[in-house]
């Protein structure tokens, strides 16, 4: 019998032995981890980061103005935004054990995420990725790897990593691990957030399963070959029955449907540094207004806040700010208003 049920049952109410003490404890450790607002299942990465003043032409040379070690990934990054906005958050994912782990692992332990899900895959190298940050534009190009001992499969999830979250957030890298996790999540009620930005094989699986898509502005090109958004968001909505499909678009912000209409929310001017990580920001900031019950306008505009704040510095999570911040930037702030989206017209 569970020591509180029998505490309850015995009518003492009260801890007689050092045994019942340590048990207790235990108990109110297993309720405090069990609490969690958002759980995320798919990539990290360790990047190496290098500037260079402008980016060369094919086959020329340009000398290297820093370099640095960052940790990344499309859905380990946006928990990182999650929890600095003062949401709890969960990673569920795989990590290599070689250097670059050692370092992911560490930065996602400092940031305080549950980490109990995740698992480390011996004598195997961690998602890298290699990112030249043009100093002129801020716009950054990324060369990447991921060992393929690295990907998750449906045997690897536990349903109670999912139980107990207000959120689910995936990425579609490894289609059949999401798919389980999502179907656990919609038994249970629980939303389902994705960041697609690969049209990875089989992709087409999860779309049924999410309730607010949030694409990169390159997806749907990929997927379909049409590059109207307006288009692409309509079909998503209609054949899968989203609740919100929608799409990021790079500087002129982000496009969703909801509720049968159309929001644009446009982008934030500021000074460009670094453009990595933006969008996994933005995802991150998403579900934080989903969870604070915010309108879908609102929400839009601060992840387009936060994502560009994060623009400012160098690094995936090196801009990552504060709901103030972000606040303050959607009042003063300038955008860049592409009339095109504000008017429906592609």
């Amino acid at each position: 019998m569970p020591l509180a049920t029998e505490l309850f049952a015995t009518g003492k109410g009260q801890l007689t032995t050092d045994n019942d003490c340590d048990r207790l404890a235990s108990l109110r450790k297993e309720l405090r981890l069990a609490k969690v607002d958002v759980v995320g299942l798919g990539l990290n990465a360790t990047d190496t980061v290098a500037r260079v003043r402008h980016f060369p032409a094919l086959g020329g040379k340009e000398r290297i103005v820093s370099a640095s070690m960052q940790a990344g990934g499309q859905i380990a990054t946006a928990l990182v935004t999650c929890q600095r906005l003062g949401l709890r958050a969960r990673y569920v994912g795989t990590l290599g054990d070689d250097e670059g782990g050692r370092f992911q692992l560490a930065s996602l332990k400092k940031e305080g995420l549950d980490l109990r899900y995740v698992r480390i895959v011996p004598h195997t190298p961690n998602q890298l990725a290699y990112i030249i940050v043009d100093e002129a534009t801020g716009e950054r190009t990324v060369f990447w790897d991921r060992s393929p001992r690295l990907a998750m499969k449906p045997t690897d999830l536990k349903p109670e990593a999912i139980r107990g979250a207000r959120v689910l957030l995936i990425d579609g890298c490894d289609v059949e691990a999401c798919a389980l996790a999502a179907r656990w999540a919609r038994d249970q009620g629980v939303p389902v957030v994705a960041d697609l930005d690969t049209v990875y094989k089989k992709v087409e699986k999860l779309f049924p399963l999410i309730d607010y898509l949030i694409a990169s502005h390159n997806f749907f090109p990929a997927l379909t070959g049409d590059r109207d958004p307006f288009r692409a968001l309509q079909s998503m909505a209609r054949e899968y029955r989203m609740r919100a499909p929608g799409v990021t678009l790079g500087r002129d912000g982000a496009l969703v449907m909801w509720n049968g209409r159309f929001h644009y929310s446009a982008g934030f001017v500021v000074k460009t540094v670094d453009t990595t990580g933006a969008g996994d920001v933005f995802h991150g900031a998403f579900v934080y207004g989903l969870i604070a019950g915010w309108e879908m306008q609102h929400i839009l505009d601060f992840a387009n806040a936060m994502a560009a704040l994060n623009c400012t510095a160098l690094g995936a999570r090196g801009g990552i700010s504060t709901r103030a911040q972000a606040e303050k930037l959607m009042r003063i702030g300038r955008r860049h208003v592409n009339r095109r989206y504000r008017k429906g017209e592609v």
